[in-house]
């Protein structure tokens, strides 16, 4: 069973995931594992020096992140040709990842990442968590996070889906903005409600009655 974990920008959904983990779940990256085929020697980085050029390149031949998120940030066109390199190698490894969890006997992982419900993959799940906060928490935490000034942040923010439409197709939502124990405390009661869930009817989404 995979359940989906997304969140807006800044909206703690890093949080969540490092406490499921800590609880003995599964937690499979979308981040992490894009760090990983973008590393020298991996067919995905010499994709993308092909398309956007060497000058995305640090000295050391690794993937200048900040060089090529400049580059694609505001062109929809450029972050559909680097989904198209990045985003098949991404499901491919998640696909392993989550084989590798299953044969070990767990019965669920989660899958964490920022565009599940733009590009639908939510739907492939058995259900998804999103984490939430108030907009003005959201702003705040971005700009302490990245030093980014109000203006940057709030482009930053305006860029992706509304967290209003990811509410939408939610399953299950944590909200994060009050402290990071009430925050903690909503986890540890999903994972228990989930896990009971899962065991007794082989399915995490929630029944109407």
């Amino acid at each position: 069973m995979i359940i989906g974990l997304t969140g807006g920008i800044a909206s703690g959904k890093s949080t969540v995931s490092r406490h499921f983990e800590s609880l003995g779940v599964t937690v499979i990256d979308a981040d992490r594992i894009a760090r990983k085929v973008v590393e020298p020697g991996q067919p995905a980085l010499e994709d993308i020096v092909e398309t956007f050029g060497p000058d995305i390149l640090n000295e050391d031949g690794t993937l200048n992140r900040t060089a090529l998120g400049a580059r694609v940030f505001q062109d929809p066109d450029l972050r559909a040709r680097l989904g198209a390199i990045t985003h098949p190698r991404i499901a491919q490894e998640m696909a392993r990842q989550s084989a590798a969890a299953f044969e070990r006997g767990e019965p669920w992982v989660i899958y964490d990442a920022a565009l599940i419900v733009e590009n639908g993959l939510f739907k492939a799940f058995d259900s998804l968590i999103v984490v939430a906060c108030s907009p003005e928490t959201q702003l705040q935490r971005l700009m302490a996070r990245d030093g980014l000034s109000v203006d940057d942040a709030r482009a930053r923010i305006d860029s992706q889906m509304p967290l209003g439409e990811k509410l939408k197709v939610a399953d299950f939502v944590i909200d994060n903005d009050q402290s990071l124990d009430h925050t903690r405390r909503q986890v540890d009661e999903l994972f228990n409600s989930i896990d009971a869930r899962i065991r007794q009817t082989g399915s995490a989404r929630p029944t109407d009655d």
